[in-house]
């Protein structure tokens, strides 16, 4: 009967070490500093929109992959943003910008995921989709610049890319803005996230304080709900394009 305590005893001790690895290898997954970077690009924009953020965070040392979503769908941008949450090496940075914040939101509830950085973004809540988000708020002037095609996917007018959506960028960089949009399938707007990734996952936020498309007061709410560590830039819609150093000082600040 003694040995029998003592065997018993012994493996319920193996049992506890064994545990307590896997809980220390899990703490330091957790806290590890992330490798990759996946930025998601917003509606009428690709993945051009982070080129002069990606040499910034390649120079900080992390891998970086910016997607290309289709956007015909939320649930079809959170799928192209999964696989490539997939293929990366992690821990990963999840980053969008405006439409891609819904993105990102829903994709983020992913092991691999050791951030969100929300730019200039929409962060839905539980049931909400984008459009929802702006209730309560001013309607942008920027909205009265969208084209919506017979076929309900919506553009910025060139006069509306000069005026709204990157009125603090050069003209020669408005007409890149203009030539390489992405039309977004309006439906999409009205799709709500499944999955609230800020809940658990850290969260930061670039406010773009002279943003004519979605509202400077809503992105700082929405920074305040998340309890998202934030910063304030004197930008249009496109930070990543005006401010590309503070917003990619952010982004590695994330991956730390």
């Amino acid at each position: 009967m003694k040995i029998r305590t003592q065997l018993a005893a012994f493996i319920s001790s193996l049992a506890f070490v064994a545990h307590a690895g896997v809980a220390a290898a899990q703490d330091t997954t957790a806290s590890s500093p992330a490798k990759t970077v996946v930025l998601v690009h917003g509606a009428f924009a690709d993945g051009s929109s982070w080129n002069k953020v990606i040499p910034l965070l390649q120079q900080a040392g992390l891998k970086v992959v910016a997607v290309q979503n289709p956007l015909d769908s939320l649930e079809g941008d959170v799928a192209f943003t999964n696989r490539a949450i997939a293929d990366a090496e992690g821990p990963v940075v999840l980053v969008g910008h405006s439409w891609g914040g819904a993105v990102i939101t829903d994709a983020g509830v992913n092991n691999k995921v050791h951030s969100l950085v929300y730019v200039a973004a929409f962060a839905p809540a539980e049931g909400q989709s984008a459009l929802d988000t702006a209730k309560g708020y001013p309607q942008s002037p920027g909205q009265s610049s969208f084209i919506k095609d017979q076929a309900g996917y919506v553009k910025v007018s060139n006069e509306g890319v000069a005026k709204y959506f990157a009125p603090d960028l050069p003209q020669p960089e408005q007409t890149l803005v203009a030539a390489t949009q992405g039309a977004l399938n309006s439906r999409a707007l009205n799709e709500p996230v499944k999955h609230v990734a800020w809940h658990t996952v850290p969260s930061y936020a670039v406010v773009a304080r002279n943003d004519a498309i979605i509202s400077p007061q809503q992105q700082l709410d929405q920074a305040k709900r998340m309890h998202a560590i934030s910063v304030e830039v004197p930008s249009s819609h496109v930070a990543m394009l005006s401010h590309p150093q503070e917003v990619a000082d952010l982004i590695i600040k994330a991956a730390k």
